[in-house]
């Protein structure tokens, strides 16, 4: 038992489009892509193995059903995860998850919130997550007959709709929405000049200051910042993807495809100052990154990759095979993981369509730009700034500022009458449901409870009554001192 293996693994296949060959070892297994079809196995579908290196035949059914193909490929991502620490946590002690019970459950809550052995402890709202994620497989479990009961232990409450709803008595309490923080406009502009640019306090850029990719990250950064965008749906944009700005275009509007998008395909607007900072990125930093690994032949030996063609309206990409065969796809159905394979051929040599590259020229996967504000906030911290900032953080407090503009804009500010506001809102709707689309939310309601929760109760027409301020930013400063969950700098 000394060797045995504990830790559960997840895989997830490459896209291959041609599927790649499969090994001559099986190509003779003349069933095999007719059971694939059969048991709805595509590409990317999630593989997961035990420690002994076999799957879970229910557990896999699981995951190619509707229960879990319906939710977006980030919640998939976070629930692979959970469901991975949870079979691990029940392998050492010799449990099937199907045979689980109601003390394994307190015994993981535990062990992943309290147990002083784990380094790894995770807030109230981290450990709802997965448990979430756990009692939809049970529930399934449940509806298939796979299982006779959950250990997910439940009790019924009145929902904030009036309705009776059933939820986990695991469930933490201590978690609340408004928990999470906020920017205002001024203190983002400290915190990237410090963290990402390389600046002091006195906006001087530091001797010792080393950046080679400041120029990326700050252009990373602001688009977050100006347009409210997921850190996928930002991180896996493509170069023909970034909108351009016509004369007296102050906000132009790109899409995010559906392949990369929490549910859909959505319009999505940026400041043309954040496209400015791109624009100047592509043709600084990574356009030097671009010719490096030419020089060096970097792209030659990438596998899988794809020279693609673009179509002249930028919505369709063609490509060829080894043998010849002719491919097409839309752009709007390639996903994060694929779009790092693309390379168009240029005067120079191949480029990658990607917009966000490494020092190296390679195309980044979204998830390492946590990296780079960890390092971020660790500078400011360094300099003594009291300001940190993830890249959700830079969506919410969009959101916020937004909220605000928004009802500036209908406000007495403007000299607008009663009845000239009414119609505003009548042709345009109240500054939630603008905010929901800008976000591109399903609900109002979620906008409310948890992106904009602290000024849920806040009537901001108040705001106008005292004095009028100078622009919108300075209701934003007033709602970070009133509400004290937005972070903010001392002047």
């Amino acid at each position: 038992m000394a060797n045995r293996p504990s830790e559960w693994l997840v895989l997830r296949p490459p896209h291959s489009d041609p599927p790649t060959p499969w090994p001559k070892e099986i190509a003779s297994w003349s069933d095999i892509e007719p059971l694939e079809r059969r048991l709805r196995f595509d590409a990317g579908t999630p593989i997961v193995l035990n420690p002994e290196g076999l799957c879970d035949p229910v557990f896999t059914r699981f995951l190619n059903s509707g229960s879990f193909r319906s939710l977006a490929r980030g919640s998939q991502d976070s629930y692979l995860i959970d469901y991975r620490l949870y079979f691990t946590f029940l392998w050492t002690r010799d449990t099937d998850w199907r045979d689980a019970t109601a003390d394994d459950i307190d015994d993981y809550e535990h062990w992943r919130r309290r147990d002083a052995d784990n380094p790894g402890k995770i807030s109230g709202g981290r450990w709802n997550r997965g448990l979430a994620a756990i009692t939809r497989l049970y529930d399934w479990a449940i509806g298939r007959g796979e299982i006779s009961s959950s250990p997910v232990l439940k009790r019924r409450i009145i929902g904030y709709r009036g309705f009776e709803i059933d939820v986990p008595v695991a469930r933490s309490t201590d978690y609340r929405p408004s928990d999470v923080k906020w920017m205002t406009p001024r203190a983002y502009r400290l915190w990237r000049d410090v963290g990402l640019r390389g600046y002091d306090n006195a906006g001087l850029i530091r001797t010792a200051w080393q950046g080679r990719c400041d120029g990326r990250d700050v252009a990373f950064a602001d688009l977050l910042s100006e347009s409210g965008l997921r850190r996928r749906e930002a991180g896996a944009q493509l170069t023909i993807e970034i909108p351009t700005a016509q004369p007296g275009q102050n906000y132009p509007h790109g899409w995010v495809a559906t392949a990369i998008a929490k549910r859909s395909r959505r319009y999505y607007w940026v400041s043309r100052k954040a496209l400015s900072e791109i624009a100047s990125y592509c043709e600084t930093t990574r356009a030097e990154a671009v010719q490096s690994a030419q020089r060096f032949r970097r792209y030659d030996g990438i596998l899988d990759k794809k020279v693609v063609i673009v179509s002249p309206d930028k919505k369709t990409l063609y490509w060829c095979d080894d043998l010849g065969r002719e491919f097409r796809m839309s752009v709007d159905l390639i996903d994060a993981e694929q779009r790092r394979l693309l390379y168009v051929n240029t005067a120079r040599g191949l480029e990658p369509l990607a917009l966000w590259l490494t020092e190296a020229g390679l195309p980044m996967h979204y998830t390492t730009w946590n990296n780079t504000f960890r390092k971020a906030n660790e500078r400011c911290k360094a300099a003594g700034i009291e300001l940190w900032c993830t890249p959700k953080m830079l969506r919410h407090s969009f959101a916020l500022r937004m909220l605000i503009q928004i009802q500036y804009a209908f406000s007495r500010s403007l000299d607008l009458s009663a009845k000239e506001r009414d119609t505003l809102r009548e042709l345009y709707g109240d500054a939630w449901a603008l905010v929901k689309d800008l976000l591109g939310h399903r609900s109002v309601e979620l906008t409310k409870s948890i992106y904009l929760e602290p000024v849920r109760g806040l009537s901001l027409e108040l705001m106008f009554v005292d004095e009028d301020p100078e622009d919108a930013s300075d209701l934003i400063v007033r709602v970070a001192h009133d509400m004290g969950l937005v972070l903010d700098i001392a002047l």
